[in-house]
């Protein structure tokens, strides 16, 4: 069941590495116009995923609740500290450069959160399916090289968030599977708000924005609920 998961965790870990040995040697002006790309290629898979919904309201009142929710656990704020505590246990990757926060908690959101994570984990644990998250652990494993090289080791310590966020949704699909086989809505309508999210990832990689996208977090599985009466 895990085996897509587990394949994605290395592929981060294994572009990380690579990103960590070439930081030095990509000029920061390359590494910056790549991480735009990336950026722009992130907003399109956004923009791509957010079309496949059937009801807009569902996606409307799950982000609603999912901000409150996410607002009052302060999830942003504790992502951050966690990150912030480990960056205490370790150096910075060089002397200047961005914290292991910031690289944590970008390659974490942008890995972790968006149509492929859900999807692909959700097939993962429901019929064994790896396909998708052998497609996402490709595009991880390039990502994850220039966000290294940029943001340092904070980007190969995100693969434990992979980890935990895809393996935890795969084993959760198997328990939940009967709700989401009763109304075939439900996976595409979760697709569609975890695609609104990664199109805030999106933004922020490009600077337009600085949205607290782990705080919209539990809206993602809100439409669970709201497929049952909508």
């Amino acid at each position: 069941m895990l085996v897509g998961t587990l394949v994605n965790t290395g592929a981060v870990i294994a572009g990380s590495l690579i990103g960590l040995l070439l930081g030095n040697i990509l000029p920061e002006r390359l590494r910056d116009t790549v991480m735009k790309g990336l950026g722009l290629c992130t907003l399109f898979v956004g923009i791509d995923g957010m079309l496949g919904g059937s009801n807009a309201l569902i996606a409307i009142i799950s982000m609603a609740v999912g901000a409150v929710i996410g607002e009052l656990c302060d999830l942003d704020g504790h992502l951050n500290r966690f990150a912030e505590g480990l960056e205490k246990s370790f150096k910075k990757g060089r002397e200047g450069g961005p914290s292991l926060a910031e690289g944590f908690v970008t390659a974490s959101l942008v890995f972790c959160v968006g149509a492929m994570t859900i999807v692909g984990a959700l097939n993962d644990g429901l019929t064994g399916n790896h396909e998708m998250l052998f497609t996402k652990a490709t595009l991880d494993f390039v990502s994850s090289i220039i966000f290294a090289s940029s943001l340092g080791l904070g980007v190969m310590l995100s693969a434990a968030a992979v980890l935990t966020i895809e393996g935890g949704i795969a084993c959760l699909a198997s328990l939940v599977a009967p709700i989401l086989q009763q109304n075939p809505n439900t996976v595409p309508e979760m697709t569609v708000v975890g695609s609104i999210l990664i199109v805030g990832i999106s933004l922020n990689l490009l600077g337009v924005t600085k949205v607290k996208v782990m705080n919209y977090v539990p809206a993602i599985f809100l439409p669970i609920l709201l497929c049952q009466f909508m």
